[in-house]
């Protein structure tokens, strides 16, 4: 860009991090973003809602959220005998790659680092210097950690520590293509639920894996919300060869006895549709961990999305609140120069607005689980 006015480090390289580079450049800067990941960036989840955050950005990129989404038409409740209760309820429905395309791709001329793991960060003068674990060093005039709950830039700037909520999300993410006609008739067009003491279960059709959105190309994303008890969750990230991981198993991880125990507990506590559709997957696992906000802004860094605190999925909220996160920074930092002094009132007061909004809706998701008995209903989020 011929009118940049700074340069920016964005540390992760998914969708937080990608909207956080289309809104710095629009405020000016030369952006740079590093990613952890080697290979392909895996989704951690699934299945989400378009929110007016995701959907303002899409357009000023040049792509309409319907075409990435799949759109439904109708809520459904399902009892645990299969009965069904339909309401108007229209929505857009996208997944996490079909969301990272249409924001990685017009990023093209932007450097996008791979295999970059963050082991430092350092403020010095007027600048911010990262260092990576392969010994390469980047500087510039500022660094947004948009590197998730698992984040680096987080624990170099702030040890504050996330905690597990007392429950799971088992998930899946199934071509209709592969399941069995009678259930994609039922879950077609619909955001499908159920509910019961101490469980949840939601299900609705997305984009397919290139971002198909014609019928019998899309996909089954389903997910299960269950309580685990604490002692019995190291056992569960377990995968298949015995490593441990802290945040999400993948596809085909999951040890055999596991996958059976969930199958199993499907047939005795869900609608037999939900029961079905389970026992038709390959069941990934995440573990619902809460991170409680304490800081954003630091000297030349900040902290967005999930790296800066938590909310619970049932609010539908965490990529809209990670992209609305970058927009507020972009105009905090909008008509700032390299070697002029930080806007620190318009970053004080993004901060505060932003804090505000995580704690509103973490205290939302908290009281939604609360509702369903799911986790403690301990809340970390009070200030």
């Amino acid at each position: 860009m011929d009118d940049e006015t700074f340069t920016a480090l964005v540390i992760g390289g998914s969708v937080g991090g990608l909207a956080a580079a289309h809104e710095l450049r629009s405020a000016g800067a030369d952006v740079g973003v590093y990613e952890r990941s080697a290979g392909p960036t895996q989704a951690r989840g699934a299945g989400i809602v378009m929110q007016p955050e995701v959907e303002s950005l899409l357009n000023r990129t040049g792509t309409s959220a319907r075409d990435v989404c799949v759109e439904l038409s109708e809520r459904q409740h399902l009892t645990r005998r299969g009965e069904t209760a339909r309401y108007p309820a229209p929505q857009l429905m996208t997944t996490w790659d079909t969301l990272y395309r249409a924001l990685r791709d017009p990023l093209e001329d932007v450097c996008y680092r791979q295999d970059s793991t963050l082991d430092g960060v350092r403020v010095e003068g007027d600048g911010v210097t990262a260092s990576f674990s392969d010994g390469h060093t980047a500087r510039s005039d500022f660094l947004v950690g948009a590197d998730g709950i698992g984040s680096a830039t987080r624990r170099l700037l702030d040890s504050t520590p996330p905690v597990y909520a007392g429950y799971v999300a088992w998930r899946g993410l199934e071509a209709e293509s592969g399941l069995p006609g009678h259930l994609v008739e039922l879950l077609a067009d619909r955001f499908t639920f159920f509910e019961a003491p101490g469980m949840q279960m939601l299900c609705y059709l997305v984009p397919g894996s290139t971002g198909e959105r014609r019928d019998g190309e899309r996909r089954v994303n389903w997910v299960w919300y269950t309580n685990v008890a604490e002692h019995d969750l190291p056992a569960i990230m377990t995968g298949r060869a015995g490593k441990r991981f802290a945040h999400f198993v993948p596809p085909d991880e999951l040890p055999q006895d596991t996958i059976e125990k969930v199958v199993a507990q499907a047939h005795t506590s869900l609608p037999a549709p939900f029961a079905e559709l389970v026992h038709s997957s390959r069941v990934f696992l995440q573990p619902v961990l809460d991170l409680a906000p304490h800081r954003m802004l630091t000297d030349h860094a900040v902290l967005i999305g999930d790296a800066a605190g938590t909310v619970r999925p049932h609010t539908a909220s965490g990529t809209s609140k990670a992209f609305g996160d970058a927009a507020g920074l972009a105009k905090a930092l909008r008509g700032w120069r390299s070697g002029l002094p930080l806007p620190a009132q318009a970053l004080q007061e993004w901060e505060v607005v932003r804090l505000d909004r995580l704690v509103t809706l973490a205290e939302a998701g908290v009281h939604l689980a609360a509702r369903s008995g799911l986790g403690s209903g301990r809340s970390f989020f009070r200030r």
